[in-house]
């Protein structure tokens, strides 16, 4: 089953944040189902929620401009990933490091749900990564919480698929390192 949004070439057009959210809604929720489906079970926020808390994200910035449907799923995303990672932080400083949302990290990043890692450990090694290069978090907010394509990742970010594939796996490696220094 593919799970990438499907291409809507009405939401190309142009259009503020409310003119786009009745087009691309059950992609963001496609997006959102996809971030939930990694969280421990019985979190709190589902999608519908996840969805509507990103667009109260959205429309509060005032400097929010996309190129193109896939540059505003890669910002949908990202919103997203920060109210997950919001809520951990909130809930793990209420149970004082108890529950934590749990996340893969494997090869199979962009598509798999199984296995272990933090995501506050993992928001914490991308902050890292960020000083490092800021490219390489955005390749990681588009195919692993986004689950965009090499080529939807590519026109969002405004690079060659090649360098999509080479950022990909540039961030594997250094997650992996930082998350699983053993």
């Amino acid at each position: 089953m593919d799970e990438r949004p499907p291409r809507d070439d009405r939401a190309d057009e142009g259009g503020g944040l409310d003119d786009w959210m009745p087009r691309v809604y059950e992609d963001l929720r496609a997006i959102a189902h996809r971030h939930l489906r990694r969280e421990t079970p019985g979190h709190t926020l589902n999608t519908t929620a996840l969805v509507h808390e990103s667009y109260l994200s959205l429309a509060r910035s005032d400097d929010l401009e996309w190129e193109s449907r896939a540059h505003f799923f890669a910002i949908a995303s990202r919103a997203m990933r920060h109210i997950l990672v919001d809520y951990a932080r909130r809930r793990s400083a209420e149970k004082r490091g108890g529950d934590r949302v749990r996340v893969t990290l494997g090869d199979a990043m962009a598509t798999s749900g199984d296995g272990t890692g933090d995501l506050l450990e993992l928001d914490d090694a991308l902050s890292s990564l960020a000083e490092l290069d800021e490219r390489l978090v955005s390749v990681v907010e588009c195919r692993f919480f986004g689950g965009m394509s090499v080529p939807e990742t590519a026109e969002a970010l405004d690079v060659s698929s090649r360098t999509v594939e080479r950022d990909w796996m540039r961030a594997k490696a250094y997650l992996s390192r930082t998350l699983r220094p053993e």
